[in-house]
C-alpha cells in the first residue's frame, strides 16, 4: 500500500523574512556591545544596556535624500594647496549676544545644538530667533508643544515674522516631507529627543533614535546649506542627555544656563567648528521675550549703600569679552573643629591654592578659619586674572577692612606670593575706565610697553602680595 503525502505551501510561507538585527546600548554614554553585560566598560555605569533593534529599511517617501539622480560622483583626494578654501558666509541677526556665542553669525548648513535645564528658556530663546529673521523662511518642529501654545509664547514676543511656519511633528519622515514642500531657509528642532525615524525599530529618545534622527537632519543641513537648531535635553549631571556621539557630530554644542528663579541667563559655547569656545552670551528673561544685555558689567556689580568687608572687584574675560564682576568673601573662626572651605563660582582647589599661598607667604592663620567664596551674578569663572581680587576679597574680611569702591584687581598670584602678569590687560583696563573706577591694581610685568597716558584711570603696579597689601589696606 502506498501513500501519498501531499503538502501545502502557504503563500505567506514563500515570503522571505527579513533577519532582525538587535544590539544593545549603554543609555548612559552609547557605548554598544553585541550581548548584554552589567557593567559598562566605557563608562563604568551599572545596569545600563538595554537592547534595540537596529536593522535599517531602503529609504521610503518622505525620508531626506538628495534632490536629482541618486547617482553621486566617487570623491578623489586633492593636494591641500588644492583646496579651495572660500570663507563660511554667515547670517548676521539682530541677536547680538548669539551671534557672538556662534563666532560672527549663523553659518549656511551649520548643525548647532543648544541644551539647557527645563524652563530655563531654550523654546523662547529658539523661537525669538525664528521670529526675527527677517526675510527668511523658518520652520520651527516642535514634538513638545501644539501649534497653539507656540502661537501663545509667539504673541508675547514684540518681533513678526510673517515667514515663520510652524509643525507639530515627531515623525522624521513626516518633518522632511514638509520640508521639501516648504523649502525653509531655517530650521529649527524642539527638541530632538522626542523625534523617531521609521527606519529604526526603538522608542523616539533612545540612543540608537538620536543617533539616527541627528545624522538624517544633518545630512540635509549639509546637502542643502540649510541652518537646523537642535534642541537637546540634559541629565541630572547637566551634560545632554543622550549618545556622547550627538556633541561629535553637531557643528556648534551651546549651553543655556542660569537660576529659574532669577531674570539672567547665560549662553556658553562648549564646541565651535565656526570660532571661539570661550565666547558668552547674557540675558535678561521679560514677559515679551529674551533680552540681549549689552554691559553685563553693570549687572554683576551689586549697587549696594554702604562699603562691606570681604568685597572686591576683578577684571576677567570671557572670550574676547572683558567683565568686571564682584567677588565675596566670608572668612570667620571655626566653631566645629574643622574648618570649612567652601565656594560658589570658582575652583575650590584654586582657593585652596591661593589660602595656603597667604597663609605662607602673607602671615595670615588661616588655618582655623572658615572661609567662604561667592562669585555674584551666578557666573562660573576659571580666569586666573581673579586671584588677585580673590586675595583682596580674603584679606578684607580677615582683617574686617573694606575694599575702596574705586578700585578694581587684574592679576594672577603665583606660588611664591608674586603677581603674575595676565592677557589683554589694556582691554581689561579699558573697562574699568569706562565703568568709573578711579584705580587698577595690576602685575608690574603686565603693562611693559603699554601707553598709560590714554588711560584716566590710575594703574597701580604690584609685583608681590605684600605691595598690593600696603597700597589698598
Amino acid at each position: 500500500m502506498y501513500f501519498v503525502l501531499c503538502t501545502t505551501i502557504h503563500p505567506l510561507n514563500s515570503i522571505p523574512l527579513a533577519k532582525v538585527k538587535t544590539t544593545f546600548f549603554c543609555q548612559n554614554c552609547g557605548a554598544q556591545s553585541p550581548k548584554w553585560i552589567g557593567k559598562c566598560p566605557s563608562c563604568g555605569e551599572w545596569n545600563t544596556y538595554v537592547e534595540e533593534i537596529i536593522q535599517k529599511e531602503e529609504p521610503s517617501k518622505g525620508s531626506w535624500k538628495p534632490q536629482g539622480s541618486g547617482l553621486k560622483k566617487a570623491s578623489t583626494p586633492k593636494k591641500i594647496a588644492e583646496v579651495n578654501h572660500e570663507e563660511q558666509p554667515r547670517w548676521v541677526t539682530s541677536d547680538p549676544e548669539l551671534d557672538r556665542v556662534l563666532g560672527g553669525g549663523i553659518v549656511a548648513g551649520s548643525l548647532v545644538l543648544i541644551g539647557g535645564e527645563p524652563g530655563i528658556g531654550k523654546s523662547t530663546l529658539m523661537l525669538q530667533i525664528a521670529l526675527t529673521l527677517k526675510g527668511k523662511k523658518v520652520l520651527y518642529v516642535s514634538g513638545e508643544e501644539s501649534e497653539a501654545q507656540i502661537k501663545m509664547r509667539a504673541d508675547r514676543m514684540a518681533a513678526k515674522n510673517p515667514e515663520c511656519y510652524v509643525l507639530s511633528e515627531t515623525n522624521t519622515q513626516q518633518i522632511f516631507q514638509q520640508i521639501e514642500v516648504l523649502n525653509p531657509d531655517f530650521l529649527v528642532i524642539d527638541s530632538i529627543q522626542t523625534l523617531h525615524s521609521q527606519l529604526v525599530e526603538s522608542a523616539a529618545g533612545s540612543v540608537s533614535q538620536v543617533r539616527e534622527c541627528t545624522a538624517e537632519l544633518m545630512k540635509f543641513a549639509k546637502e542643502t546649506g540649510t541652518p537646523v537648531f537642535l534642541i537637546g535635553h540634559i541629565t541630572k549631571d547637566g551634560s545632554i542627555a543622550g549618545p556622547k556621539v550627538l556633541e561629535h557630530m553637531v557643528d556648534t554644542v551651546l549651553q543655556f544656563e542660569g537660576d529659574r528663579h532669577l531674570t539672567y541667563r547665560i549662553l556658553r559655547t562648549s564646541k565651535n567648528r565656526f570660532g571661539s569656545t570661550h565666547e558668552l552670551g547674557i540675558y535678561e528673561m521679560r514677559a515679551e521675550g529674551l533680552r540681549a544685555v549689552s554691559n553685563p558689567s553693570e549687572i554683576l556689580l551689586t549697587q549696594r549703600e554702604e562699603v562691606l568687608h570681604g568685597v572686591a572687584i576683578g577684571a576677567m574675560l570671557e572670550g574676547n569679552r572683558p567683565l568686571l564682576i564682584e567677588i565675596q568673601s566670608l572668612v570667620s573662626p571655626a566653631t566645629y573643629g574643622t574648618p570649612q572651605r567652601s565656594s560658589t563660582g570658582h575652583d575650590a582647589k584654586r582657593l585652596n591654592m591661593l589660602l595656603a599661598v597667604l597663609e605662607k607667604r602673607g602671615g595670615m592663620r588661616l588655618g582655623q578659619q572658615d572661609v567662604f567664596l561667592n562669585v555674584a551674578g551666578g557666573l562660573r569663572v576659571d580666569d586666573p586674572g581673579l586671584d588677585l581680587a580673590v586675595c583682596a576679597s580674603l584679606i578684607s574680611s580677615y582683617e574686617d577692612t573694606p575694599v575702596s569702591e574705586q578700585i578694581c584687581f587684574a592679576g594672577e598670584v603665583g606660588l611664591g606670593g608674586e603677581i603674575r602678569a595676565v592677557s589683554r590687560i589694556e582691554n581689561r583696563i579699558a573697562e574699568a575706565e569706562k565703568l568709573g573706577f578711579k584705580k587698577i591694581v595690576v602685575s608690574k610685568y603686565a603693562v611693559k610697553g603699554l601707553d598709560l597716558s590714554k588711560f584716566k584711570i590710575q594703574v597701580i603696579q604690584v609685583s608681590k602680595l605684600e605691595e598690593m597689601y600696603q597700597l589698598i589696606f
